[in-house]
C-alpha cells in the first residue's frame, strides 16, 4: 500500500460493477448483462474513483475491464442517462460531460496496464473505454461503433478524436467517428484497433494469461513505459529524448534492473518484484 495517502482510507465495496484483485490482476466486471452493462451515472462514478484508487492499493499491477454476459458496454444508458440530460440545465451538463471525460483521463494516466476484454458490443462511451485501454483483446463475435452521432452529438467525445486519430490515422478516425458505423472484430483487427481477436470461447483465458504475465513481470518498467508513451504524444523529439533519458537512468537504479543482471549472470530466469 502507498504511504502517500489522505486519511479515507480504501474503498471496501463498488456497488455498480464487479470488482476482483488477485494475483496482482484486478480484473473489473460491468455487470448490467440485461442492457449490455450500459452506463448510469453511478458506474461511471465509481470507474473514475476505482482508476485513482487502484494504483495506491499495492496489491495489483494490472486492470482487467470487461462486461457481463454478450455485451461488453453499450454506452450510456438510454433511459437513465440520456432522458436525465434532457432536464439539467447547462452547468449541470458540463459537470456530466466532464465526469464521463475524466474516466478516459484516468485510464490513460493509471501507471498500471489496463486491458479490455472485449466480449461483445461497445458501442458509445462503451467503444472510448476499450480505445483508452492499453490493449484491446476481440472476442471474434465483437463489434465497435463511436455512434455519437447517431443520437445527434459530435462524434468528438470523452477524447476519442484525441485518441482515435493517433491509433488507426486520421482518414479512418474520421469514417467512424462521423459516421458512427459498426465495424465488426475482423475490421478492428485490420485497422489496428484491436491488439488481438481470438475465438469467443477463448477471451477469458487469453486476457487472463496477459494479464498474469503483465502482473508476474517487471511492473515499474512496464508503468513507466505507459507513462511515457501518454506523454510524449504531444512532445517534440528533443523532449521526449530528454525524458527517456531521464526515466532510463533512473530504472537502472532499480531492485529490477539489478534484478536482471544477477539472473543473467547466474544463468536464471529473474525473479521480478516491479520495484
Amino acid at each position: 500500500m502507498s504511504p502517500f495517502r489522505a486519511s479515507p482510507g480504501f474503498t471496501d465495496e463498488w456497488r455498480h460493477f464487479d470488482l476482483d484483485v488477485s494475483d496482482g490482476v484486478a480484473t473489473v466486471t460491468l455487470n448490467r448483462p440485461d442492457k449490455l452493462n450500459a452506463l448510469t451515472f453511478d458506474v461511471y462514478a465509481d470507474l473514475r474513483d476505482l482508476l485513482a484508487e487502484l494504483p495506491h492499493r499495492g496489491d495489483a499491477r494490472v486492470v482487467v475491464i470487461t462486461g457481463q454476459g454478450r455485451g461488453f458496454c453499450s454506452g450510456g444508458d438510454v433511459e437513465e442517462i440520456i432522458g436525465e440530460l434532457q432536464k439539467m440545465a447547462a452547468a449541470e451538463l458540463l459537470e456530466f460531460t466532464r465526469m464521463t471525460g475524466a474516466v478516459v483521463k484516468a485510464l490513460r494516466e493509471c501507471p498500471l496496464p489496463v486491458i479490455a476484454a472485449v466480449n461483445g458490443v461497445a458501442a458509445g462511451a462503451g467503444s472510448v473505454i476499450a480505445l483508452a485501454s492499453d490493449f484491446r483483446l476481440l472476442a471474434e463475435s465483437a463489434s465497435f461503433a463511436f455512434l455519437f452521432t447517431k443520437v445527434g452529438l459530435a462524434g468528438a467525445d470523452m477524447g476519442s478524436a484525441y485518441l482515435l486519430p493517433r491509433l488507426i490515422g486520421l482518414g479512418r478516425a474520421t469514417e467512424l467517428l462521423i459516421l458512427g458505423d459498426k465495424i465488426d472484430a475482423a475490421r478492428a483487427d485490420h485497422i489496428g484497433l484491436a491488439t488481438k481477436v481470438v475465438p469467443d470461447g477463448s477471451l477469458a483465458q487469453e486476457a487472463g494469461a496477459l494479464a498474469q504475465r503483465l502482473a508476474d513481470g517487471p511492473a515499474l518498467a512496464y508503468s513507466t513505459t505507459k507513462v511515457l508513451l501518454t506523454r510524449e504524444l504531444d512532445m517534440d523529439l528533443g523532449s521526449s529524448i530528454e525524458l527517456e533519458a531521464m526515466t532510463q537512468a533512473l530504472l537502472m537504479k532499480s531492485d529490477d534492473h539489478a534484478e536482471f543482471y544477477a539472473a543473467w549472470s547466474a544463468g536464471r530466469r529473474p525473479q521480478w518484484t516491479g520495484r
